[in-house]
């Protein structure tokens, strides 16, 4: 049996994202069968139990997650060609007055919280910032089984046999698409629902099968919904609301 880094196989687990596990064995609050491994690069066999040590739970407890509803015009990550990160919407003024979590916004939010995911810049809707890798980890990890449900307004003739390519069938880069539900929500727009997330996916899905895209707008991640967030406002991720 083939041993594998701590910290990889803690981030398999789902314990913690990569950096996060080089953190906490740093700090001691990691046990390998319950002894404290606090040596970077150390190994361990699958079958081995790693626990994290309260320490590290509470501060995983302490980290946000945030939903906002991204206008056209930001971009998800980084800033880049003049345009503004989405991140830039998050201050006291855009929280949404309905937020539930009765958790108030301060600066100490911003630092270290980054996109789980892309939203063109093109595109509207529901965009999770995150100072938790493993909400990161569940929603962008290679092995990510959580849907995004888009609704995209739609230019252009649609077949039913290009409707049944959209649903699975087509390639992109070379490689093919996981299979998709796609279907007419009325006359001009569509529902598309999906595993993966390639650049401009849904964009060049379209234009594959001559259609052009006017707009797109995610609705929901997993079993979270965009629901009544106001566009350009924010709001916690409420204690219990789970993605999976």
């Amino acid at each position: 049996m083939e041993s594998l880094r701590l910290s990889k196989r803690m981030a398999e687990l789902g314990l913690c994202s990569r950096r996060e596990a080089d953190e906490y064995i740093e700090r001691g609050w990691v046990k390998v069968d319950g002894i404290v491994v606090d040596v970077l690069g150390s190994r361990v066999l699958p079958s081995q139990s790693i626990t994290l040590e309260r320490q590290a739970t509470e501060a995983q407890a302490r980290r946000a997650t945030i939903l906002l509803n991204k206008p056209v015009g930001y971009v998800s990550g980084q800033a880049e060609d003049g345009y503004k990160p989405a991140a830039a919407l998050v201050n006291a003024a855009s929280q949404h007055a309905a937020d539930r979590s009765r958790v108030r916004f301060m600066p100490a939010l911003l630092r270290g919280l980054a996109p789980a995911g892309r939203l063109d810049i093109d595109s509207t809707g529901l965009l999770v910032l995150t100072q938790d890798g493993r909400i990161a980890r569940q929603l962008i990890g290679e092995d990510s089984k959580i849907e995004k449900e888009y609704l995209v307004r739609v230019e252009g003739d649609l077949s039913p046999e290009y409707l049944a390519r959209l649903n699975h069938g087509l390639v992109l880069d070379g490689k093919p698409l996981k299979p998709a539900r796609v279907d007419w929500q009325n006359r001009d727009q569509l529902r598309f629902v999906l595993r993966e997330g390639k650049k401009r996916q849904i964009r060049r899905m379209c234009e594959v099968v001559g259609l052009r895209v006017a707009g797109l707008k995610r609705v929901r991640i997993g079993r979270v919904m965009l629901g009544d967030l106001p566009e350009g406002k924010w709001r916690f991720l409420a204690a219990g609301e789970r993605f999976d």
